[in-house]
């Protein structure tokens, strides 16, 4: 279906972007071979980094004469293995289109290349007292790019909602090498369709976003976290499930279990409060308003006391607050470090079925006999579920993650959730996409993804069966 990329090829690319950001050699092109997801690996013929949307649209004119796939990364920080050019050809790199470039305090909005770390627009917002709340675990190294590639979330999902509420503008390179612009520092628009809505959490299959506009919002003045141990992980669950009861919308509400938390003090060489306890919750609450705050603080510390809580630590200045959020962000790296071959799923289901669901995963795991580590976003249903092979024979290892798969989907979806909250189908979960949505659904975004790209030279073999 695809041609090989010669030397011709390359000679082409080199005039186009640089002979300095052409990779041909392997020790070169290794980085590029892989994302975040344990074992999935694939070689690319030639690595381009491209600084601009021209160059872009040359390089998929290109391909699209020589009929090359081109696979777009960013950081490659995915869980999905979006980034990974498995049916190798061209890894575009967007990692040096790396500029904040406005913060429009008039209009709250800012302006990007795909290439940005995400902290940094965090950091350079924050010092004009302005606010972007998406903040997925790895934002100190994962790109704005890739969150609007995947639609990422985070931890203040649940209060704030995730990347694509706040993307208002786009200039993206179809694969047919022109350019397009969707939205703008606009609040309201129903211009024609919502392409703007379409190509956020397309996974790199539509076209490569090469400037985003972000809607900001005012930095909120008072910011509490609690971190509060139990001793029973439902009694965890069900704290959960009583504070949206009561009408209380934390800024966050993130759980670990206690294996979790071991072995990040494992990887870290820090301890943990109550590092004996089944569960940890930790709750973020901000405002404008300190006594609002409290008031909230104060009825979810007795929430989770009536729920048996060991006791609620409060954390209100930034270096303990730091510290207590270090453990949670460390997790999937602490995780790999104990079993380095594992497999991550991230199941979402109605926030009110987070009890269910953990208690079904509970009871798959001790089924198959194998170690499953939950953590995650209990506040807006977004689990993520850790499956570690530890010292499992290979052969057991290959037929136990299939099997476990389907089984905490089919759970996730008889709970009137789905297969992935925010890591995408990408390469890892496209065959059980038929499992979530009917054939209807998927020949429609067939059909839509043939309209923008009818060679299918634009990170093939992602999303579909």
């Amino acid at each position: 279906m695809y041609n090989k990329v010669d030397a011709r090829i390359v000679e082409d690319l080199r005039r186009i972007v640089g002979e300095q950001h052409v990779l041909a050699g392997a020790e070169q092109m290794e980085p590029y071979t892989h994302d975040e997801v344990v074992g999935l690996r694939a070689d690319p013929e030639v690595v381009v980094r491209v600084t601009s949307a021209e160059q872009i649209a040359d390089i998929f004119r290109l391909a699209q004469r020589e009929r090359v796939p081109v696979t777009p990364r960013g950081a490659g920080y995915g869980l999905s293995g979006g980034a990974v050019p498995v049916c190798g050809g061209i890894v575009l790199s967007t990692e040096k289109m790396n500029r904040i470039l406005e913060i429009d305090k008039e209009n709250l909005m800012v302006t990007v290349e795909p290439g940005v770390i995400t902290g940094d627009i965090h950091r350079a917002v924050e010092a004009e007292g302005l606010f972007y709340p998406p903040d997925p675990a790895s934002l100190d190294s994962c790109t704005i790019g890739g969150n609007v590639a995947e639609g990422a979330g985070g931890p203040r999902a649940v209060k704030y909602g995730v990347t694509r509420h706040y993307v208002c503008g786009l200039e993206a390179v179809l694969p047919s090498g022109d350019v397009i612009r969707c939205g703008g520092k606009l609040v309201k628009n129903v211009t024609g369709y919502d392409l703007l809505q379409l190509l956020i959490g397309s996974e790199g299959t539509l076209a490569v976003v090469t400037r985003i506009i972000l809607r900001l919002i005012p930095l909120p003045k008072v910011q509490v976290d609690l971190l509060v141990p139990y001793d029973d992980f439902q009694a965890a669950a069900d704290t959960v499930s009583d504070v949206i009861a009561h009408r209380i919308l934390p800024t966050a509400m993130e759980f670990m279990e206690q294996d979790s938390v071991l072995a990040v003090e494992r990887l870290s060489q820090k301890k943990v409060p109550h590092d004996d306890a089944q569960a940890h919750l930790l709750i973020q609450l901000d405002g404008n308003r300190p006594e609002a705050v409290d008031a909230d603080y104060e009825v979810v510390g007795e929430l989770c006391m009536k729920h048996g809580a060991r006791e609620v630590l409060v954390a209100k200045d930034r270096r303990t607050r730091d510290r207590l959020w270090e453990a949670r962000r460390l997790i999937i790296e602490a995780l790999k470090h104990e079993s380095p071959i594992n497999h991550m799923e991230d199941v979402v289901v109605p926030r009110a079925e987070i009890p269910v669901l953990l208690k079904g995963i509970k009871e798959i795991a001790r089924r198959h006999d194998v170690r499953v580590v939950c953590f995650g976003h209990a506040g807006d249903g977004n689990v993520h579920v850790n499956v570690l092979k530890d010292d499992m024979p290979g052969e057991r290892w290959e037929a136990l993650v299939p099997a476990t798969t389907e089984e905490m989907y089919r759970l996730a979806l008889s709970l009137g959730g789905m297969i992935t909250g925010e890591h995408g189908v990408g390469a890892t979960r496209r065959k059980y996409l038929p499992m979530a949505l009917d054939a209807a659904q998927i020949e429609i975004m067939r059909q839509i993804r043939a309209v923008f790209d009818p060679n299918h030279i634009l990170n093939p073999g992602k999303i579909f069966p």
